[in-house]
């Protein structure tokens, strides 16, 4: 099994819909740290597990300096979007996002 990581530093907004009073409804910034984990059981026709080009444009390019809230279809928790992240890279099983100091979500991928 080969295995990458790549990790993005991506600067967005976001405001939380949540059902209690909370300062993050209101519309704020992160420097958030984004690291998708890939793997592959053989190397690609390139020697690649897949492009680490391929998966910044697939996820900085679409996120980076944007508003979260306008660009994602859900609630864009840090949870939610460690989902996001692994479901747009074929090759990704699992994705870390640090939204600030002390503060990360990681989502797995269900393994078959």
């Amino acid at each position: 099994m080969y295995y990458i990581k790549k990790t993005m530093e991506i600067s967005a907004c976001h405001r939380l819909e949540l059902d209690y009073e909370s300062k993050c409804t209101n519309r704020h910034g992160h420097n958030w740290l984004i690291t998708v984990y890939c793997k592959a059981r053989e190397l690609n026709a390139n020697g690649m597990v897949c492009d680490f080009t391929d998966v910044k444009r697939r996820i900085h390019g679409y996120l980076d300096h944007g508003d979260l809230n306008e660009l994602l279809p859900f609630n864009p928790t840090a949870e939610n979007i460690a989902r996001w992240c692994t479901e747009q890279i074929p090759e990704c099983y699992k994705t870390t996002v640090q939204e600030s100091e002390g503060n990360t979500a990681t989502y797995v991928a269900d393994e078959e």
